[in-house]
């Protein structure tokens, strides 16, 4: 999508039901290292699913994912270090972070056991400083447990968690959805450094456009598991050429806003076909 010759992450032709639902419909596209791709669709799109296949918590039914041109979908088991790896590869950062920190492990103490667990000989209290300094976390978070700390100092640390194994992808998935807009922001030019300072390519899954807009240099949008549209971030919220990008636009409240005019208009998509894969809409780039 992005042009490079040896993208960080490729995927190709993904696939993915359930019973007769199909959640993601060949499904391709390229991030290049140093960018940040934004998937964006509402509800039931299939942008997470993609998501929880690339980082292998759902295999797909066909198509493949590689990640610096090696290929994570084999349906073979895998030993403790290969598992390791592949983890190293590829890291999330869900919507909310208390539910992936255990509430009863101190903060400093989660990233030492994640840091052992993946790099045993590296000096761990170094290391556990110098994350919660990247994060704009001080020491003092190190001995603080998850709920002794407020929804956007948890994300900070969720955030230097899955920095710590120095992933070549970070997936943030609805990461900032639960913030306050202040802390939002926030938490977005945090992300806009680190990426700047590391060169790690980021894969932003989201329904919110102003984040796409703030943090994102592409975007492909996701209607009924299939993509209908790829671009340049700022081509596509410019000047839209699907039916379902111009309605998720519209239906951003604005002054002289229209909500009769946006359910008229989603009413109608609903009732068209959904887009095929071979379909002109499904391959714009």
């Amino acid at each position: 999508m992005t042009g490079g010759a040896d993208p960080v992450l490729r995927i190709s032709g993904l696939r993915k039901t359930y019973g007769a639902v199909s959640a993601v419909d060949d499904v391709s596209f390229t991030l290049d290292k140093g960018r940040s791709l934004g998937v964006v669709g509402e509800s039931g799109s299939g942008k997470t699913t993609t998501a929880r296949i690339i980082v292998g918590l759902e295999h797909a039914d066909t198509g493949q994912v590689a990640v610096a041109g090696r290929d994570r979908t084999e349906s073979r088991r895998h030993g403790r270090a290969e598992r390791l790896r592949r983890a190293r590869e590829v890291q999330m950062v869900f919507q909310d972070p208390f539910l992936s920190l255990d509430p009863r492990i101190p903060v400093g103490t989660a990233l030492r056991e994640t840091l052992r667990l993946h790099f045993p000989r590296r000096d761990g209290a170094a290391r556990v400083a110098e994350l919660l300094d990247q994060v704009g976390l001080g020491e003092r978070a190190a001995a603080a447990l998850p709920r002794e700390l407020s929804g956007g100092q948890r994300q900070r640390v969720a955030i230097a968690r899955a920095l710590a194994v120095e992933p070549a992808v970070l997936v943030l998935d609805e990461a900032v959805a639960a913030l306050d807009v202040s802390v939002q922001a926030q938490i977005l030019n945090l992300l806009a450094d680190i990426r700047e300072q590391t060169g790690i390519g980021y894969l932003f899954i989201t329904h919110d456009l102003g984040v796409v807009r703030c943090v994102t240099d592409d975007v492909v949008v996701m209607w009924r598991g299939a993509i209908v549209e790829r671009g340049p971030t700022e081509r596509v919220l410019a000047a839209p050429e699907h039916p379902y990008t111009r309605l998720l636009l519209d239906s951003v409240p604005r002054p002289g806003w229209d909500p009769g005019r946006v359910a008229a208009d989603r009413r109608a998509l609903a009732s068209t076909a959904a887009p095929s894969p071979s379909s002109p809409d499904h391959r714009k780039s």
